[in-house]
């Protein structure tokens, strides 16, 4: 099923602010691995964030990481952001099952 690819407000300025190269990768990963199958989990790619209430899942694109939830017919990416900074984005901005609020990738 195709998806509707939907960037946050916040998201679309940490695209626009990653070197074009980057962007490119970013905007062909998101094309090609969350159009169709954005749930399919896979070892290098795409990971599931157990406990986590949002956001659901995180693209990896070389060093940057994409996170994003999925409904039925659209893909919501809430943040692009580099791979160094990934975690503190989880910790301030994440929702976890258990407290509904900020927390971490459960592993």
């Amino acid at each position: 099923m195709r998806r509707e690819i939907v960037l946050a407000p916040t998201a679309v300025g940490e695209l626009r602010d990653l070197p074009a190269g980057d962007r490119a990768r970013v905007r062909d990963a998101i094309e090609r691995h969350l159009r169709h199958e954005p749930t399919r989990v896979s070892r290098s790619r795409i990971k599931r964030l157990r406990g986590m209430m949002q956001p659901q899942f995180r693209l990896r694109v070389a060093g940057i990481r994409v996170f994003y939830d999925v409904t039925e017919n659209r893909v919501e990416i809430l943040a692009i952001v580099p791979k160094s900074r990934a975690e503190s984005w989880l910790r301030e901005k994440g929702k976890t099952h258990e407290e509904g609020g900020p927390g971490e990738d459960q592993r």
